[in-house]
């Protein structure tokens, strides 16, 4: 598997495989979650070529497995969207993705949000670092979980001297 940095804007035809994809990975946490109200979910290609995103795109030869949407913010890096094609789901293309986002970031603060009832998702996240900072309703009954990763430098302790 190989991840890189792609322009859906500038490539018609990965900008629809990648259409189809959110479709499908947006359907499947909408069954998780219970909710079909996932704003992605109803983007049209359009929306998607133009939601002002960094792309990660995760390919095995010429077959598009998954993408990552990022976008920098004032001190750190935020993932807008995690998706990867159900038919490759749970073998390692959402941990490769994430792990290419935060290797980009690296000591920046990176976040996301994902739907609170989506186990697999914040199961991923936990895995890679990152801890929940918030819950928050965006529509009535529609749940998300906020989660962020930050670097610890280590701190320098102090030689004690003893008397």
């Amino acid at each position: 598997m190989v991840v890189e940095a792609r322009d859906p804007a500038r490539d018609p035809a990965l900008a629809a495989r990648l259409f189809q994809i959110q479709h499908a990975a947006y359907a499947v946490e909408a069954r998780l979650i219970g909710d079909d109200r996932i704003p992605a979910l109803h983007e049209d290609l359009g929306g998607l070529t133009s939601a002002g995103l960094s792309w990660l795109v995760a390919r095995d030869g010429t077959a598009v497995l998954g993408a990552l949407g990022w976008r920098p913010t004032d001190d750190g890096v935020d993932v807008d969207r995690l998706v990867v094609d159900p038919a490759y789901a749970r073998r390692g293309t959402g941990r490769a993705l994430v792990a290419a986002v935060l290797d980009l970031a690296g000591d920046r603060p990176v976040t996301v949000s994902t739907g609170r009832d989506n186990t697999p998702a914040r199961r991923l996240y936990a895995r890679a670092g990152f801890r929940e900072v918030a819950e928050r309703e965006v529509l009535p009954g529609l749940w998300l979980v906020d989660l962020a990763r930050t670097v610890q430098t280590p701190t320098t302790r102090s030689a004690t001297t003893w008397s």
